[in-house]
Formats: C-alpha cells, sequence, structure tokens
C-alpha cells in the first residue's frame, strides 16, 4: 500500500510534487501515484527517503551530468528502487558562464545576462534541448511504457531537465498544453524555488541588481516552454510526428504510456 501523494514538506528534497490530476486532451486525467518530479534527491533527510520509500516508486530518473552529481552527491538510495542516470546535458557545457554566474562581478553579469540576454540563454537552451535530446527523451518513455512506472523525474534544481521530460511524457499521453504549461509554473512557488548559490567571495554578493540579473536563470518562465513547443510544430508539423518520427514512438507504445499514466477510459 503507497502513502497518500498531497504534497509533503520535503526537508531536503525542493520541488517535489505528484502530477496527477492533470486533464488530457480527450477527457481522461493523469492517475495520482503514477509520475512525480522533484528536484535532486542527494540531500534527502531520513524522513524525506522514508517518504518516498512509502511511494510505491519503481524509478527515479536522474537527468544531472557528472559535473552536477560531483557538487551535489548522488542521490539517496530508496529500497527496491532502480535508479537510472540520464544526463540531459554535457558536463562542460556553459562551464565558463556558471563560473561566471556564481562569482563574477555586477559589470560581468550585466554584460553577460542584461538585457535580455539571460532570458534568451534559458529558451534557445529549451529549444536545442529538444531537438537534440531525442534520443534520451524516446529512452525515458520506452522505458516508461516498459515497466519504468511508478516513476519519479528529476534534475538539480527539477526545473528544466526534469520540467522539459515531464512535458514531453505528458505530451505523449495526451495532457492539455495549457495544463502542462500550469505545473511547470508550480516551479516559482517559494518553497519550491532553487536557492541561488554565489561564491562568499564573489563581488556584489547577492545584492538586488545581481538577484535581478540572475532571475531569469532560476525562474520557471512561460516563454521557456513555450519555446520548446514551438520548436516541436517548427521542426516536427505536430506533436503527434513530433512522438512518431523524433521518439520513434508506435502507436502500441503510446497506448502502454496512457495505460500505466492515466485513469480509466
Amino acid at each position: 500500500m503507497t502513502q497518500a501523494t498531497t504534497e509533503p514538506e520535503l526537508t531536503g528534497v525542493r520541488n517535489f510534487r505528484d502530477v496527477g490530476g492533470l486533464p488530457t486532451v480527450d477527457g481522461r486525467t493523469v492517475r495520482p501515484g503514477r509520475l512525480f518530479r522533484s528536484g535532486h534527491l542527494a540531500h534527502a533527510t531520513a524522513e524525506d527517503a522514508a517518504f518516498l520509500a512509502g511511494l510505491g516508486l519503481h524509478t527515479v530518473f536522474d537527468f544531472r551530468n557528472e559535473a552536477d552529481r560531483r557538487v551535489e552527491g548522488p542521490d539517496v538510495e530508496l529500497p527496491g528502487v532502480r535508479n537510472v542516470n540520464i544526463p540531459l546535458s554535457d558536463p562542460a557545457d556553459g562551464k565558463e558562464f556558471w563560473a561566471l554566474v556564481r562569482s563574477g562581478d555586477l559589470a560581468q553579469l550585466r554584460e553577460l545576462l542584461g538585457d535580455g540576454k539571460a532570458a534568451a540563454r534559458m529558451s534557445a537552451s529549451y529549444r536545442k534541448m529538444m531537438v537534440e535530446r531525442t534520443a534520451e527523451h524516446s529512452r525515458i518513455l520506452h522505458e516508461m511504457a516498459s515497466d519504468s512506472v511508478p516513476a519519479l523525474m528529476h534534475c538539480a534544481a527539477g526545473k528544466d531537465r526534469a520540467g522539459l521530460s515531464i512535458a514531453v511524457s505528458l505530451l505523449a499521453v495526451g495532457v492539455e498544453r495549457d495544463a502542462i504549461e500550469e505545473d511547470y509554473l508550480k516551479s516559482n512557488a517559494p518553497h519550491r524555488r532553487y536557492k541561488v548559490q554565489r561564491s562568499s567571495t564573489a563581488p556584489d554578493g547577492m545584492s538586488p541588481e545581481v538577484m535581478e540579473l540572475l532571475s531569469p536563470l532560476f525562474d520557471a518562465r512561460a516563454e521557456y516552454l513555450r519555446a520548446a513547443f514551438e520548436t516541436i510544430d517548427a521542426t516536427w508539423g505536430s506533436v503527434d510526428a513530433y512522438l512518431t518520427e523524433g521518439l520513434r514512438l508506435t502507436p502500441e507504445t503510446r497506448e502502454l504510456l496512457r495505460e500505466r499514466l492515466l485513469d480509466g477510459s
């Protein structure tokens, strides 16, 4: 018997939630207790781990790269749960950029992030993930169609890599785009947001202007997710074509996903 899936107050895991209840275009809903999302599990307390272990999870999908895992640590082990690491970004991608985010002075941050550059970078990264990570997203969906549900998907903050993978999973079973966006934006709630980290010796520290410049990197903004959806439409012409041609999903696999994730017809 699994625990109730009302949102808990986890101490060491941020941005946790069950995506159950989201509506599909054909009048069904995502079944509670089947698909969860969160930030990383490396700092889960014993109480957090006990809650997660009680969800009846089959698989935890970790989308962090090796650089993330070195900084944050590996996920806690949950009894009987399979951990699958599918990196969705290259460990060296943006290394110099993130070093400046952590330690740069105000002038450097203005040059790097000001005048809409930070938000533009985020939208571009979402577009890039959609076209360059089709193999990984295909693997995730095929695994869930096979035997990997209930599943929890996470990256570092549970916002971008996990957010897109959740969005792709929900598109595959016919969840409405507006509902996907609404769930995505829940990552902005104060108790869910990733904590901005700056070096203790960074010039200007975390002054109001620094925080304003950094904000687009740590926000969940509708424009980012819409950039991903627009990329699907521009590249493949439709969601169906994206799923069929881009992710190699057969009608049978999509039906298996619906059976595993959705309530009864």
